[in-house]
């Protein structure tokens, strides 16, 4: 007799956190929380409304009047608790964002444990920075703004929210965050981490909701002094045109469609692998993939082989195994995008070199598709200029290295970018031409205090260690007579 599967247990969610404790939503819509590996509801998550928000906002301005004096040995010590209490769930945060999300496994731990880190970056930060100069009868101080919302995106939760909240909590802010619905299992577990950090009441406040709910609320909410997002571009042009109104300050993280430059001197055998890794970091759901590949048109016929080689060895499949590349889409609209412009490639009339439409063989059931390698692509292409966020990369060929410039520029994005080459010097004077808020050489490289944001389209503002403070503080200037 054949044995009947157990049902999974599908988890509940209907508290927010407000003013240190999780309470009830008032909000009354209900949403379903869809593993993408397979398509299965594992969760349902009570939406928040204006009410909460509301309720959040309160608590964060009431906790304000005595967290903004604190000094920055109460912050610094703070922020040591909070890397403590999300240390302890690195483990859970990670399997969180493997299951929810569908981020591998080795991109997955490498993002959480980056978030987790933000805290000791803004303490080194915070330890850094002078908060008052003086000179003659005049004193300048670097004062916090107020309450901030922070709304964060889907692709890196845990990256997101720490990282915000570390440059907030550093620059003596408090705090009401609107994570992604798409996260909420990973956002519980999450908080619940930073709960056991015995934070001031009202410091951390907490609302799962639609952006244009919550979202919106803390945009027009004369309470909140500052909003910091990370998301889609049409999103950021509304939070800074409705926050005009109320004269928000505003830190916009937007999209990208950053270029690789593959120099004439670049050694195949390393910079294939590496503009690879580029382009399908994160399942190509990441705002900073390198999903323009600009190669020497001297050498194409060279590379095009090359590159069909190296993506037979990227697995695509179940997540959380250690040797998968790429996981699923987030979602069955996110999967449906990705099929959309890989069909507009096709008739755009670009050469498909590796992958195409349709389900990865054996992965049906969930929303996998098939890694795209585009080559004979012109840069005006849709491909080529909108940002597709998924693992979609396009191969474009130039005469000469101002040629190359022309093209890694010639959009309306500026985020981040790379070089890829042997002589370090020509790569660095590359580099400097490009208008995109970071360029990598050589790879995919990280320093927790160099500032991240955008040129152009990409975004207002920057984030990160002393950069990310900056963003969440306002000068006074005291002179007397």
């Amino acid at each position: 007799m054949k044995a009947i599967a157990k049902k999974e247990a599908i988890k509940t969610i209907t508290t927010h956190y407000i003013d240190g404790a999780f309470v009830e939503s008032h909000g009354r819509e209900v949403m379903d929380i869809i593993r993408p590996t397979d398509g299965q509801v594992i969760a349902r998550v009570t939406l928040g409304d204006e009410e909460d928000t509301r309720r959040a906002i309160a608590a964060a301005k009431r906790a304000f009047a005595n967290y903004g004096r604190s000094t920055k040995e109460d912050r610094a010590s703070i922020l040591r608790r909070l890397h403590e209490a999300a240390s302890a769930r690195i483990d859970d945060l990670t399997a969180a964002m493997v299951e929810e999300y569908g981020g591998v496994i080795q991109f997955a731990r490498p993002i959480v444990e980056s978030g987790v880190n933000a805290f000791l970056a803004s303490e080194k930060a915070l330890q850094d920075l002078p908060l008052t100069r003086s000179w003659g009868k005049t004193t300048v101080t670097l004062e916090p703004v107020g309450v901030a919302g922070l709304i964060t995106a889907w692709n890196a939760n845990a990256l997101f929210i720490c990282l915000k909240l570390a440059s907030a909590v550093a620059a003596g802010c408090t705090v009401v965050l609107k994570p992604s619905e798409l996260s909420s299992l990973q956002t519980r577990v999450m908080v619940e981490a930073l709960h056991e950090a015995n934070l001031p009441k009202g410091l951390l406040n907490v609302v799962t909701g639609l952006g244009n709910i919550v979202g919106a609320e803390l945009t027009r909410n004369p309470d909140v002094a500052k909003i910091s997002f990370t998301g889609s571009v049409g999103v950021g042009e509304s939070i800074m045109r409705d926050g005009a109104a109320t004269m928000k300050r505003v830190t916009l993280e937007l999209g990208g469609k950053s270029p690789t430059i593959l120099l004439d001197d670049a050694v195949l055998d390393k910079a294939i692998p590496a503009a690879l890794v580029l382009a399908f970091m994160n399942s190509g759901q990441a705002c900073a993939a390198g999903t323009r590949l600009l190669v020497p048109k001297s050498r194409l016929d060279e590379i095009k082989p090359r590159i069909r080689e190296a993506m037979r060895a990227l697995t695509v499949g179940d997540p959380a195994d250690p040797k998968t590349a790429i996981g699923p889409m987030v979602s069955q609209k996110q999967y449906e995008r990705v099929e959309s412009y890989i069909r507009k490639g096709i008739e755009e009339g670009a050469e498909v070199l590796a992958g195409g439409e349709g389900h990865p063989e054996g992965l049906e059931a969930g929303y996998f598709v098939k890694p795209t390698v585009f080559a004979n692509v012109q840069n005006d292409m849709a491909i080529a200029q909108e940002e597709i966020f998924g693992p979609v990369l396009c191969v474009i060929a130039y005469d000469s290295e101002d040629d190359a410039i022309r093209i890694a520029n010639d959009s309306k994005y500026g985020l981040h970018a790379a070089v890829l080459g042997t002589d370090l010097q020509h790569a660095r004077r590359v580099a400097s031409q490009i208008r995109s808020g970071r360029v990598v050489i050589n790879g995919m490289t990280d320093d927790p205090q160099a500032p991240w944001g955008g040129f152009k389209y990409s975004g207002v503002g920057r984030e990160y260690a002393r950069y990310g403070m900056e963003a969440f503080l306002e000068t006074r200037a005291i002179l007397e007579a």
